[in-house]
């Protein structure tokens, strides 16, 4: 899938191409001379002035790859202040056996570029305490990382990370009409969202627009990822700072969120990889 920014931005390759464009200056034949150098290649960590690079990753206990920086477009948070977060069980799975839809780190700048200050504070602070003891203690980079993994294990539990996973329950009592399709709703994207999200949380989906797309065309409003991701922080925005609910409750919006449900026990598994920086969890899953 195509990430949210141009992988032309890549530093290396950006700067590669700048200098395989530019002409060579010309050159007077010298007899019995031996031939020109071949002009300097560029670090292959030089990184053009134009697209700054994230921090390198945040750590994992249990999968030390870093992922590299990637390129931050001009935002509200600082290059500086962006890290990758580390991945989910299910993306080094996928990853291990060259799977479709791999979590885009790009995803992650998404996130904390758009977190909402309050999801930063200390009002939420008790509300993460099983899968990040330390967040009180931690930068607003690393508190930053902990939310990407968190919505990266969300989509993981959620949607298996696949951006146009969609979802329609036949269990009468969970088969509910959509009033902005007026069909039962189906959970979509990455986070399961609905298209009558767009009203409760001002989420940028346009039911008008997808409506004749064929059922998993990515071009559908509610299956962007960006879409979809900011959707989610809105409603755990409303869930956490609004509603002054718990992360994990009965009342959460996602099934996945509930206590003692299945989907609840594949959350735990995801989260097993959450930032180093956020210490020791409380939380384990028991088989």
């Amino acid at each position: 899938m195509r990430g949210l920014f141009s992988k032309s931005a890549l530093p290396a390759l950006a700067l590669g191409l700048v200098l395989a464009a530019a002409p060579a200056p010309a050159q007077q034949a010298v007899p019995n001379s031996p031939p020109p150098t071949a002009p300097a290649q560029p670090a292959a960590n030089a990184q053009p002035l134009s697209q700054p690079l994230s921090q390198p990753g945040a750590r994992g206990p249990l999968h030390a790859a870093v992922v590299p920086p990637v390129p931050v477009p001009p935002g509200p948070v600082a290059p500086g202040q962006i890290k990758p977060a580390p991945p989910t069980p299910i993306a080094v799975k996928k990853s291990e056996l060259r799977g479709d839809d791999p979590w885009d780190p790009e995803w992650d700048v998404l996130i904390e570029e758009n977190l909402p200050p309050d999801l930063l504070s200390r009002q939420v602070a008790r509300d993460v305490r099983p899968f990040c003891p330390r967040f009180n203690r931690m930068s607003d980079a690393d508190k930053r990382a902990f939310w990407a993994y968190f919505f990266q294990a969300l989509a993981g539990a959620e949607a298996g990370l696949r951006p146009t996973a969609d979802v329609r329950h036949l269990d009468k009592s969970m088969a509910i009409v959509d009033p902005v399709t007026h069909h039962i709703a189906r959970q979509e994207g990455l986070l399961q969202l609905k298209y009558w999200d767009s009203i409760r949380y001002g989420c940028d989906f346009d039911w008008q627009h997808d409506r004749n797309l064929p059922l998993h065309d990515p071009d559908k409003t509610i299956l962007n990822p960006r879409n979809n991701l900011l959707c989610g922080v809105s409603i755990l925005q409303n869930q956490l700072i609004d509603l002054h609910q718990p992360l994990m409750t009965r009342k959460s919006y996602w099934g996945t969120l509930h206590p003692g449900s299945s989907g609840y026990r594949n959350m735990v598994r995801q989260m097993a990889n959450a930032p180093e920086a956020c210490g020791q969890r409380s939380v384990r899953h028991r088989p």
